[in-house]
């Protein structure tokens, strides 16, 4: 942790300013202290160079063994190449001169695959996840000099509302119990006339029915069972670029059919095994940006990308609203 969060950091019960006490440091890195909540006197330790504002990963703990187990599978800089760039684009319409010197926030950083993008690109980025893949995200990009990471739960974002200029959520708030406030709470923390993007997964077509089917056993089964079990994706490839027999595989059993085999297996595991899995319509997405108080939503390809812009009015409650109609 570098002493600069402190500047953005906030209690996530009362939003209350921290204190830092440092007990290890690595160069310009707290890697072990302790957080204390300077209003409501709440404690948060900081380990292995991470605030930690929760105890565990709770229902997403899938992703946390995941990402320490696949680490630098997605990771560019690690592989040079663009995809995750690519994906970043695709999701937010966002290039490098929005990105450069704008507090941005990565709502579920997993193991830094887009802040990795976005930091490159000069943004003063936070990443949030509420699992242990931020040690993984840590050791990707933690040291980077405008890189700030935390363990904290979506819920209960360690930040003042208005905070962010720029703030994304990619492939995250579907496998959350509550997406919907999961999206407000990230919605909060964007500054009025900021931006923000998210990419969900679509609830069109059968294809979407039938995994869900799937899903009842595999959310059963033990992570480590999973973990051999998706790596049949890996040979399985071949067999699903038959024709017709691929096709037929396809709708009973998808796989994830990247070329790299690393990120095949990683997708595989990824689709089967989080405890919640939500899907939606282009209309539900649009509906919760517009109840989050965001204009001039757009829509990127693929289901389902969409960016909006922050009103800079204050929406008035009905009771503000009846008050000023009385009074005028």
């Amino acid at each position: 942790m570098k002493t600069a969060a402190l500047n953005v950091y906030a209690c996530p019960s009362c939003k209350g300013g921290l204190r830092l006490t440092p007990s290890r440091w690595e160069g310009r890195e707290v890697m072990e202290g302790m957080l204390a909540c300077m209003a409501c006197e709440a404690t948060y330790p900081v380990t292995r160079g991470v605030p930690r504002f929760v105890g565990s990963g709770a229902y997403a703990s899938t992703f946390g063994r995941q990402w320490n187990w696949f680490r630098t599978v997605q990771i560019d800089s690690y592989n040079r190449n663009d995809r995750s760039r690519r994906m970043l684009e695709d999701t937010t319409g966002w290039a490098e001169a929005d990105f450069n010197g704008r507090m941005v926030l990565d709502a579920g950083v997993g193991a830094g695959r887009y802040a990795d993008c976005a930091s490159a690109q000069n943004a003063r980025l936070y990443g949030v996840d509420l699992t242990n893949a931020v040690d993984a995200a840590f050791l990707n990009i933690g040291r980077r000099e405008h890189v700030h990471l935390a363990q904290a739960d979506i819920f209960a974002l360690p930040f003042r509302p208005g905070t962010f200029d720029l703030a994304y959520s990619i492939g995250v708030l579907h496998h959350t119990p509550d997406p919907s406030t999961a999206f407000s709470r990230v919605a909060s923390a964007v500054k009025p006339n900021g931006q923000m993007a998210v990419y969900l997964y679509s609830r069109y077509g059968i294809g979407s029915r039938l995994t869900d089917l799937i899903r009842k056993v595999t959310t059963r089964l033990p992570t480590r069972l999973m973990l051999v079990l998706s790596a049949a994706a890996v040979p399985a490839y071949y067999v699903y670029r038959v024709p017709i027999l691929g096709k037929v595989l396809r709708l009973v059993l998808p796989i994830s059919e990247i070329p790299d085999w690393r990120w095949r297996w990683l997708d595989t595991f990824d689709w089967f095994t989080p405890k919640y899995q939500f899907k939606f319509l282009y209309p539900e997405v649009f509906r919760l940006f517009r109840d989050n108080d965001f204009r001039d939503v757009e829509i990127f390809d693929g289901p389902i990308r969409m960016r909006g812009v922050k009103n800079a009015e204050v929406k008035l409650n009905e009771s503000d609203a009846f008050d000023r109609v009385v009074a005028s």
